[in-house]
This record gives structure tokens, sequence and C-alpha cells, in this order.
């Protein structure tokens, strides 16, 4: 009863995820890289499959559909970031794969960004790893095989929701990584400090552990690996710099034996001292790193490179790194930012970098002229919350509070009222970590298989410590011996700057599953799958339209202003709404008017003060819901006056341009030479791109382009014509919502009798 306790204690409810129809355990780059796998070997792979067993869910109902079958690739879940790999090793083999469903655990968010009626979905998704998991100071450094503590994979996805497609539809992803120091390396918290000293538990003179890591990143990523390393490198006490030197030996130790296009980037930056010093903007110096680091990156995405930026390329465009291919770019290698806890400085260092990819992956899809976005803009705006709630959870789940230090408290725009809030958080937080963690310990260990109860041995609850649980070196040696100089995995320096478990190889071919599907079920179709036109859908409930809008909750209300949300705005012109539950919201309104009023923040030496490293809190929002909740819209009665006076202007005023003047001729001739190119464009022969297929559904999802121009193309969508039986099912259902209700017949009262009988008898 005791175990079942403690195995409860996981909330299965919150920050857990999983998909019926995507593995999110990989990232996009590799999902949609696996998918343009070589036909030839999908051929070889399902000849292999049949001729092994028959599978009733695959073969159901395909032979006779007339070529209607498509070939489709179930890769393998990376068990690094799957949380139940250990429960389902007892059923694996005992049902089909199907039924098999993995989880991540971290956090995952989506807003909508429009761009003059575009919809574009900003996505954020990050994956905590299953490996050396735990809390904060229980769980420091690196275990024996490499694996580090408070490892997150964070993935940030451009998806233009006008085209609902995986083959037609554009995409884009940046990844990065954030994680503890890959020491050995402790904090001993019985001595009730709020800085326990920092301690290296073992001598690694040839990085082994260091290396065992950074082959797992090559692997995944490929090259280069980029480090940020945050952590102070002046201080009265030497604490934080014994993990900066040690470090330091590490990486230079192991770029001995790579070549150097390939060698491993440290890039050291003491965050905290920037901040303190006046002279110094902190956001201004992340920027240029991360130009730097996601020009050597490149990122993701599954179309070519738009006409219009072959023809005027950008500066900064023809220098970005990564690997280009016929079918679009590829990311290659990653960023991996790390400060003491990988807390607040990490968050805001992420923050940055992401915004600098985000503006590349707007251009790559033909959203923006240049590669480069500004703070107060809505799309900033938006991302900036996307990345607080991220933040928030990720330091909820590993140090016990939120966020101390957000992008605004380096920007020096944070209201004075949040330094009292950050104390109260650091009082929780060291609450949090002095008597809860080691229950939380207990509770992951015993939930990822860490720990098995067995008749004979202690308890968990027993243990004086788990530390033998997570260094299996410690119970046994290892037969195999890694070398000192060739420290990589055999095969990996062949394919750089590629990652490893990208490449087609016998080794990552094993890790596929060729499946064949019906085209139009829902893990084909994702048109289907998110729409569910077959259902009857209220809109109000559909999670796209609920999430976080860039035009509902940043823009503002007045008339004539600029709709596009790339726009830099003045703080009081947002149209940002407040967010909370109904029982806070008179409160949270009193609190915005009492911010606004307030004086200027204290100074910034004043603000760190309270917190210099990752071991302060965070401060509440005003709602206790998520920042994705349904807005709430507040104005103030001094406001309303304002927007009447802008509602009757001039069209000189809103579209800058007089419209009752009479257009000059050099207009005109450019408007027909206009007309005439967008005619000429469109003349193909639609007759001739008619499907033969008989399925109804046929029509909806053939995207049919209707641009001469394949590298920008858009396209159409013929609607389905209803047939005389829905048609009439439709107009009674109309007529009985206006009262007019048709006599019942002899087949519906046969109807109502047996499902009568079938639901009460």
């Amino acid at each position: 009863a005791r175990y079942l306790r403690i195995f409860q204690n996981v909330d299965l409810s919150s920050n857990f995820y999983f998909s019926y129809s995507y593995d999110l355990s990989h990232s996009l780059q590799y999902n949609l890289t696996v998918l343009r796998m070589p036909l030839e070997t999908l051929k070889t792979e399902t000849t292999q499959t049949r001729q092994e067993s028959f599978d009733i869910f695959e073969d159901e109902g395909l032979s006779t559909q007339g070529g209607s079958g498509v070939f489709g690739i179930c890769s393998k879940p990376y068990e690094k970031y799957v949380w139940n790999a250990k429960l389902l090793e007892a059923v694996r083999t005992a049902v089909h794969r199907d039924w098999l469903l993995y989880i991540i655990h971290g956090f995952c968010g989506q807003s909508k960004l429009l761009i003059y009626g575009r919809p574009i979905y900003v996505t954020l998704i990050a994956r905590r790893s299953s490996k050396f998991a735990g809390t904060r100071f229980l769980k420091r450094g690196s275990n024996c095989e490499g694996d580090v503590a408070n490892e997150v994979e964070t993935e940030q996805i451009l998806y233009d929701a006008s085209v609902m497609s995986f083959s037609a539809g554009s995409y884009s992803s940046y990844v990065q990584v954030r994680g503890s120091v890959p020491l050995y390396w402790s904090q001993d918290i019985s001595t009730m400090m709020p800085k326990p000293p920092i301690t290296l538990d073992q001598a690694d003179p040839y990085a082994h552990v260091a290396a065992l890591h950074f082959d797992q990143m090559l692997q995944r990523f490929g090259s280069p690996i980029i480090i940020l390393n945050l952590v102070k490198e002046r201080e009265k006490r030497k604490h934080e710099r014994i993990l900066s030197e040690e470090l330091v030996a590490a990486v230079t130790y192991l770029n001995q034996f790579l070549p150097p296009e390939h060698a491993i980037i440290y890039i050291p930056w003491d965050m905290a001292k920037y901040t303190k010093s006046k002279l110094c903007n902190v956001l201004d110096r992340l920027n240029v790193i991360a130009e730097s680091v996601v020009k050597k990156t490149g990122f993701f995405v599954n179309r070519p490179d738009s006409y219009c930026s072959i023809l005027r390329p950008d500066e900064k465009w023809n220098e970005l790194g990564g690997c280009v291919v016929s079918t679009g770019r590829l990311q290659t290698g990653v960023l991996r930012t790390n400060c003491v806890d990988c807390l607040d400085r990490t968050n805001t260092a992420q923050f940055m970098v992401g915004k600098c990819a985000l503006a590349y992956q707007l251009y790559s899809l033909g959203l923006i002229d240049k590669p480069n976005l500004q703070f107060d803009t809505d799309a900033v705006r938006l991302f900036e919350e996307l990345y607080e709630d991220h933040g928030d959870t990720l330091s909820l789940q590993y140090g016990g509070s939120q966020l101390v230090h957000r992008v605004k408290t380096y920007r020096k725009i944070a209201p004075w009222t949040q330094h009292s809030k950050d104390i109260m958080q650091t009082l929780s937080r060291y609450y949090s970590n002095a008597f809860s963690d080691a229950d939380r310990q207990d509770s992951i260990n015993l939930f990822l298989g860490v720990f098995k109860p067995a008749e004979g041995k202690p308890h968990l609850w027993e243990l004086p410590t788990d530390f033998y649980l997570h260094h299996k070196n410690t119970l046994s040696l290892s037969q195999t011996r890694q070398s000192y100089t060739y420290w990589w995995t055999t095969g990996v320096l062949k394919h750089l700057p590629l990652p490893f478990d990208e490449v087609t190889c016998a080794e990552n071919r094993r890790k596929l599953t060729v499946k064949k599907f019906h085209k139009y079920e829902e893990e084909i179709d994702i048109h289907n799958e998110f729409f569910r036109p077959y259902e009857l859908s209220s809109f109000d409930e559909t999670f796209c339209l609920a999430m976080t809008n860039s035009t509902r909750d940043f823009m503002p209300k007045n008339v004539g202003i600029d709709p596009s949300p790339f726009t830099v705005r003045k703080p009081d012109e947002t149209g940002k709404s407040v967010l909370g539950n109904k029982n806070n919201r008179e409160e949270t309104v009193l609190q915005r008017k009492t911010a606004a009023s307030a004086p200027p923040p204290p100074s910034e030496e004043a603000v760190s003060s309270s917190s210099e490293d990752d071991s302060g809190t965070d401060k509440e929002d005003e709602g206790a819901v998520s920042q994705r909740s349904t807005p709430v819209k507040v104005t103030d009665t001094g406001d309303n006056t304002k927007i009447t006076e802008n509602v009757v202007q001039s069209t000189k005023d809103v579209y800058g341009v007089n419209l009752s003047d009479i257009p000059s001729e050099d207009d005109l001739a450019i408007y027909a030479r206009f007309v005439q190119l967008g005619q000429s464009q469109h003349k193909q022969d639609k007759g001739s791109q008619q499907l033969c297929s008989k399925h109804p559904l046929d029509k909806v999802i053939s995207l049919i382009p209707i641009s001469s121009f394949s590298q920008d193309n858009i396209y159409e969508v013929q609607p389905p014509r209803a047939d005389w039986k829905s048609i009439e099912i439709f107009h009674a259902h109309i007529q009985a919502g206006r009262g007019n209700m048709q006599p019942l017949g002899k087949d519906d009262f046969l109807m109502y009798r047996e499902y009568i009988r079938n639901r009460y008898m």
C-alpha cells in the first residue's frame, strides 16, 4: 500500500503528453526525414514483415480498396525521453504494437500567430529526459552513462495552417538543449544553507563522463555542438567557477581527437556579471550570441527556399549554416545551454536564441521580408509568453517553484511589485528543496523503474541514498572499456555534420517498422483528424480557437492601428487582455492598474541581490491558470473616449491613401500587368487534373496546385458534394430549429424502438 501511494504521487494528468499518430519523443526533423526513406527500402522491409506473420490490423480491408493502401513508417521511440518505457516492458511482447502508447514529460504549448488573417501555429515542445531524472539538489551533474540532470530538449515548430497536409504543408523547427554540467559533482543540502557548496565527487582526468554525454549529442544532433556556459566567472568565494574550470578542461581534452571542423564550440559568458552592470545590455549581448549560434547550426524547413529569396537574398541568409538539401534545410548541430540549475538564466538565453531562430523560420516560409524580429511586437510578445510558461513548468518540475528572473527582468522593465514576490518564492523554493524533494525523488525512482521492489531487499524508503541506483558501475564492473582517444561511437564521425540517427544505414533501418494503411485513415490524413468533417463540431470548444491568438490577445483594438504582428507597439498600445479565473479577475485588474501607476522599478543590483543564481524563485502570475486560458476583456472608462474618437477617421489616416482619388495612368498600367501575370500563371488544364478515383474523399484530400511556380505554390480544395439524403436531413434540422416539426413515419418509430431496446433493455 505504501508503494502504491508513492507511485500515485506522480500526477499523470499534469505535464505528461502522448499522441496517437505522431512520435513526440523525436524531433520534427527526424520524423519527416524518416518519411523520405527510399521506396525500395519500404518494399523490401514490407516483404520481410509479411513473411514473418499475418497482421489483421494492417491487412484488414486493404485488398478490396483498389490500390488505396499506402506505406507508413513506424519508428521506435527515443527511450531517453519516454517515461513509461519500463512500465510497458511487461506487455510489449504480449500485445500488438498499436496498443503501446508512449508518453513524454515536460511541456507542450501552442499559440496562433495571425499574419493578416493567415494562421501560423507556433508550438513549443519540451522533452524531459527520463535518465538521471530527479529534483534540484538531489540530482546534479551526470551519472556514469553520460546522462545529466535536468536535461530537456526544447523544440519550437512553425506550421503554416493554411494548408493542412504533411506532404504539401510548410513546416519549420529548431531544437536546443539544456542540462546540468556533465561532470561528477553534487551539493550537500544537509547543511541547511541557501547555497550549498559545490563538490566534485570523482576525479575524471580523461573526461570519461563528458565523452559519453557528447557522444550521445553527436549521434542525435550532429555537429557542431555549441556549449553556452552562463555560470559565474568572478566570485569572492570560489563556488560556480569550479564547474567552469573542469568543463573547460574536459572540452579541451575531447577536442584534441575530433577533426577541427567538427570540434565542440565552448562559449563562456558570465550573465550575472553583465546583469549587475548599468552600462551593458544583457539581451543585446545574448542577441549577438544567438545570431552566431543559429548561423552555425541552421534550422529545419521542409520546403526549398522561396523564389523571392533566391532573387533577392538577404545578407544574413547567405551566411546561414546547416545542410541544404533538395527538399529544404536540415539543422546540423545543437546549442547546449547551462548554468548551475539550468532554470532562470538558461530560460532567458534559450528565449533569445529561439527568438532569433523564429525570425529565420518566418523568413524561410515567406512571411517576413528580413530575418529580424524586434521586441514589443505582437509576435515577440506571444513568443515570450509561450517561453515563460515553458520556463515556469520546467522550473516547477525540477526546482519546486516558478522562474524568478524573466525576460522583463533582464530588460529592466519589470514592475517593482515583483521584488517582494521574488522573496516569497525564494522561501517557497527553499522549503520545497529541504522537505518535499526527497518524497518526489522516491516517486520518480519508482515510476521510472530505477528501483524495483523485491523480497529480501531493503525498501525504497529505507535506502540512505539512491546513488547506487543511478550509477550502474558501482554494482558491477563493465567488461568493455571506452577508448580514451576515440571516444565517439563507430560510424558517427563518417556522417558528420549530419546526425547519425537520421542517415540511411542498416542500423537505423532496424529501428523502423513498415506498415500498410488505408489512405483515408486518421493516422494518415491530418486534415480529417484535425477538422473532423464527419462530426458535429462546436467551434467554441475547438482547441485552435481557445489557444492564445495574436490578433485577439495582443493586437490593439483601436481603429487605424496597423494589424501586422511585426509592428513595434508602445506598452500602453498592446491589446493583451487580463488572464485569470473568475475568482481573481477583479484582483488582477486592480494589480494591473497599480503596476501601471507605480514608480519605476529599482536598480538591477537590488533585483539581483535576492537571487544571483538560479537558487531564486519565480514571481507568481496574477492568474493561477495557464497563459493560454480564455481571455477576459477588460476596458477602462478612460480608454472608451479615446476609442470613440478614433472610430470616425478619413481613409487617408486609415489606409495611407485617399480612395476617392482616381488612380493615375501609371498605376492602372501596373495593375493591368499584374492581372495578366495572375491570369497566365493560372492557365492550367484543370480537366486533366481530375482524379479517376471513385472514393468520395478524393476531392477533399487531393490538393490541386493552381500556380505554375512549383517552389511558391498555393493549393485549392474542392468541397465534397452532399447527396440528396444528407440535404433532406439538413433541411429537416433547420425546420426543426424554427419549430416546424415534421410528422414521424413508420421507419422513425421502428428506429426509436430499436434504440430504446438496445439502450435500456
